[in-house]
């Protein structure tokens, strides 16, 4: 005697079934692994503002930061206004921006001190970063 099935399953939904669960868990994986992207150099607080740059072409950071005895990193090394000057040459030869990244809590004295040597030593376009307002 030959026995026939009541029910014809239909093994198509399953494969559909797992691909969809495959690219929820893509999705899910991508969205939290984002948040993790850090941006390298050294973690200071920056003042707000509502004007912005545009993306820069050939730049390099200057970070200071805040503190009773401020510290100045370029290219995330720290380094004294002397070394600065010398590291500053470079830039000027490879024809790149500085943008200074300064904490809040950093004194404008300090902040001026790197610009003038920046543009002292033939920089000429010199940017003061800030986070936009939240």
């Amino acid at each position: 005697m030959k026995l026939r099935r009541t029910i014809n399953f239909n093994f198509g939904w399953i494969v559909l079934v797992a691909l969809v669960d495959v690219a929820f868990l893509l999705v899910f994986f991508l969205l939290l692994s984002s948040n993790f992207i850090l941006q390298q150099g050294i973690s200071i607080s920056m003042p707000f503002s509502r004007f912005t740059l545009g993306p820069q072409i050939s730049h390099q950071i200057i970070s200071i930061s805040g503190g009773a005895v401020p510290a100045i990193y370029f290219q995330d090394q720290r380094v004294t206004m002397e070394q600065l000057g010398l590291l500053l040459d470079a830039a000027k030869r490879k024809d790149q921006s500085i943008i200074i990244k300064a904490d809040r809590s950093t004194s404008y004295e300090t902040v001026a001190k790197v610009a003038n040597a920046a543009l002292e030593h033939g920089i000429t376009s010199v940017a003061l970063a800030a986070s936009p307002p939240r």
